[in-house]
């Protein structure tokens, strides 16, 4: 796995097709979070922009290897196990953005409430940040692994499918990541910290169960 991991971190820098996604979150960022802004309403707004760039690079990774290439590769080992690799491969850089982007969003950020009342302690406000943030990532792995390759193979098909179940995750009340985001919007008012753990693990899940499946049907289809 280790070796199939660096080949895909190898194959997805090269092919510059990383770079989108991120520089829709970076736009994303510019607009929705300002210097002196509240840092629990920054938390949240930085986890939910996690979510669509997680997908997309889900999208990245198991549609940037040639079909040739990749026969090779599961030749080598399965081609379950180069699946999880593309999955793995997404997962771990939309994490490492997403701490990237908390650390940047805890220096420019307000240790308050909304209303600058109350102040708020910027350790556990990151903690709680960075566990959005990884609920965020999660769930959007997530729909990125269940809304293409291989288990929908008509790219066009799994473009929009993919947009439209992370619109959902994002606004749907029952969503994990809809919670962590939504927990941390509501704290700023009261400058109350959440730690949203319950989303977390649900997100966990959900990730885990989304990528079996779709390993599954790479190994069957393989």
């Amino acid at each position: 796995m280790t070796a199939l991991l660096r080949y895909q971190l190898e194959l997805l820098l090269r092919s510059h097709r990383w770079l989108p996604p991120l520089l829709l979150y970076a736009l994303f960022l510019v607009i929705g979070v300002q210097s002196g802004q509240p840092i629990l309403d920054s938390r949240g707004y930085t986890a939910a922009g996690l979510l669509p760039v997680a997908a997309w690079w889900v999208r990245v990774c198991t549609s940037g290897d040639s079909p040739a290439a990749r026969h090779v590769a599961a030749a080598a080992t399965s081609p379950a196990r180069v699946q999880l690799a593309c999955v793995l491969t997404a997962l771990l850089c939309s994490l490492g953005l997403g701490v990237l982007a908390t650390v940047v969003v805890a220096r420019i950020s307000s240790p308050h409430s909304a209303d600058h009342q109350v102040a708020v302690p910027v350790g556990e406000a990151t903690a709680s940040g960075l566990l959005a943030a990884l609920a965020c990532a999660l769930l959007g792995t997530a729909v990125g692994a269940l809304c293409n390759w291989p288990l929908v193979r008509r790219p066009g098909w799994g473009l929009l499918a993919t947009a439209l179940l992370a619109l959902l995750a994002l606004v749907w009340a029952a969503s994990p990541a809809y919670a962590a985001a939504h927990d941390l919007v509501t704290g700023s008012h009261s400058g109350a910290v959440p730690l949203p753990l319950l989303p977390c693990l649900l997100a966990a899940r959900i990730c885990a169960a989304a990528t079996a499946r779709a390993c599954a049907a790479a190994g069957r289809r393989g």
